[in-house]
């Protein structure tokens, strides 16, 4: 067992069997105007991948591009091999991840409205900026904008839909953030697919449009009602408690109200959550908030959604070819994230995460040896190979989509208390969006030089991820999030860095006569 004291956290009992309350029309609503923040990073995911494979973009921004991409004979898994273009993609995340890291003491002081309000805000500007774009220097000024913007939006809305949502439902109602995303993926990619065909500015017109989800965003920040958890976090019970009854749809809240108020009252005696989330009883919490977002990258997803026109054209499809793959796999990833919702309440988030690690090294090694045999320098694929091709990404996609799309957000905003809830969330967002940097940035001078050989690359990771899940990761399905703290005691391994419990007597026995699992002090 670790040494060292600590204070008791978090709740005092485990009271989820009186929790009461049913699924209301108003929460919802609420988490439904909430995820439209996902809508806005998804947007941008299929935004971009369609627009850098556009010629007169390229032409205007990127010409050393156009001019390989239409007139050189260079090795087809090289054409777009250019860190400028590479960096207009990145650079957004950069912007992200350090916005992220503000946004912490915003969504923890005012609230994770407020946050939500500033997300929509800036990616507003940064959409306007974009399709305005006259230079280089104004286009990444937009795209810093934007990346400003999914730094607030990834920070604030898991946690808004994760407080929002009751304990047995809470999965299901947090994949609205993934759904949204997905839905603004294929959006984006059906955008790109009509105004690939308006020349020369139907980029701006794709950039632009970035603006809709980005209104709705703003607007519906206004029009939200602050989570319950925030509202007793910042003082405010009785508007907690109103807030509370009506997402429940019931008067009979007390035994949640109550963990809640236990909650509050130790996260404000959290000055520092952050040098907080560093103590030995925060470790398993820590560890997932920054391996999950990281595993969720190294699938090799975001090489697929950011760059798929331009990897269907390195792979010898046709501009209109490229783009329509591009909306075929966009689709399929909407459509395998309503099977993670119908699930993953009932199958438990293990099982999805498992089940999809497996799927996705299948369709990497498949890639990997089709195109190691197929396609090359002096080989072009056939048009019955392009078409396995596009089939085993969307399998691929489609695995992603049902597990570690949605569950590399969920896991992370449901398992942290209180106190550390929104540096928590912090470190997740920051994470993700490190390593969606290192990969947006990296990924087309790693076709290059490895060819066939990324898909093998992001195999290797999806294999440890897998095994990862399976060794340290506990069930979290149906655990109310106010006492999730209690889980890791737990389990096998982690229990061995937690504190010992206090010695406790019969009037510190829960209601079924268990004892309190409660870092002890």
């Amino acid at each position: 067992m670790a040494g060292g004291s600590y204070a008791p956290a978090g709740v005092a009992k485990e009271r989820a069997g009186q929790y009461k309350g049913k699924v209301t029309l108003f929460v919802v609503m609420a988490c439904t105007v909430a995820a439209v923040g996902g809508a806005i990073f998804g947007y941008d995911i299929g935004i971009s991948g369609g627009v850098t494979s556009m010629d007169p973009f390229l032409k205007k921004f990127f010409p050393a591009v156009f001019e390989r991409k239409n007139h050189s004979t260079e090795n087809n898994y090289c054409k777009y091999n250019n860190q400028g273009l590479a960096a207009f993609t990145s650079s957004l995340y950069v912007a992200g991840l350090i916005a992220s890291l503000g946004a912490s003491p915003v969504t923890r002081k005012y609230g994770r409205r407020m946050s939500i309000i500033c997300g929509g805000i800036s990616f507003l500007i940064g959409a306007i900026l974009n399709a305005g774009a006259i230079n280089l220097a104004m286009l990444l000024l937009g795209r810093i904008m934007l990346g400003v913007g999914i730094g607030f939006g990834n920070q604030a809305v898991p946690l808004y839909l994760s407080e929002m949502a009751p304990a047995h439902l809470r999965g299901a109602l947090n994949m609205m953030f993934q759904l949204a995303t997905t839905l603004g993926i294929f959006t984006a990619n059906m955008i790109n697919y009509g105004t690939e065909r308006i020349k020369p500015w139907g980029w701006r017109l794709s950039l632009g449009l970035a603006a809709a989800p980005a209104l709705l965003m703003t607007l519906g920040g206004f029009l939200l009602p602050e989570t319950p958890n925030s509202l007793i976090e910042q003082g405010s019970k009785d508007k907690g408690r109103g807030v509370l009854e009506k997402i429940r749809g019931t008067h009979n809240v007390d035994a949640e109200f109550q963990d809640m108020i236990e909650a509050s009252e130790f996260a404000n005696s959290i000055k520092h959550p952050f040098r907080n989330i560093l103590e030995i009883r925060n470790r398993p919490q820590l560890v997932m908030a920054i391996f999950m977002p990281t595993f969720q990258i190294l699938t090799g997803i975001n090489s697929i959604l950011f760059y798929a026109p331009v990897l269907f054209q390195s792979l010898g499809f046709g501009g209109h070819a490229s783009l329509y793959s591009s909306v075929m796999t966009g689709a399929v990833l909407a459509l395998s994230t309503l099977v993670s919702i119908a699930t993953v309440d009932r199958l438990g988030r293990r099982v999805l995460l498992i089940a999809g690690g497996v799927q996705m090294i299948i369709c990497q090694l498949t890639l990997a040896i089709i195109l190691g045999l197929k396609f090359g320098t002096d080989k072009e694929l056939t048009k019955s190979f392009s078409v396995l091709v596009v089939i085993v990404i969307c399998l691929f996609v489609a695995a992603f989509g049902w597990s570690w799309g949605p569950l590399g957000w969920t896991v992370p905003s449901e398992i942290f208390p209180l106190e550390t809830r929104s540096a928590g969330q912090s470190i997740t967002v920051s994470v993700n969006l490190l390593f969606t940097f290192a990969i947006a940035q990296s990924f087309l001078s790693m076709l290059c030089a490895f060819k066939f050989g990324i898909f093998l690359f992001f195999a290797g990771w999806i294999t440890i991820m897998t095994l990862f899940v399976y060794v340290f990761l506990p069930e979290t399905k149906g655990i109310p999030i106010e006492e999730m703290v209690l889980l890791w005691r737990k389990h096998w391994f982690w229990k061995k860095l937690m504190p010992e419990p206090p010695e406790v007597d019969g009037s510190e026995l829960g209601d079924s006569g268990k004892e309190v699992l409660q870092p002890s002090g």
